[in-house]
């Protein structure tokens, strides 16, 4: 009985533990989205305005990193997962 309860216990701290990473992902994903597309709309605003070209390669790069987030959160939902998977 005492071995199932433990059992039942290291469950949910890592099922609590998992969630905890997920949602950290998710919070860094918001405040990358919120960031690249303030960059973005800068940059834009930017570029219409003078036409020069090196505000492109800042687009580029806000792109990049929200790519790179949204990676990121796939990545540690999969893992997360794959350990709750190994605990049930």
């Amino acid at each position: 009985m005492s071995d199932n309860s433990a059992k039942l216990k290291a469950q949910q701290a890592v099922a609590q533990t998992t969630a905890i990473a997920v949602q950290d992902a998710a919070d860094n994903l918001r405040n990358i989205s919120t960031v690249t597309s303030t960059a973005i709309g800068v940059a834009l605003a930017q570029l219409l305005a003078t036409g020069d070209e090196k505000y492109i390669k800042v687009i580029d790069e806000a792109e990049k990193a929200l790519a790179s987030a949204v990676e990121n959160f796939a990545t540690v939902g999969e893992k997360a997962a794959k350990i709750l998977e190994g605990f049930s």
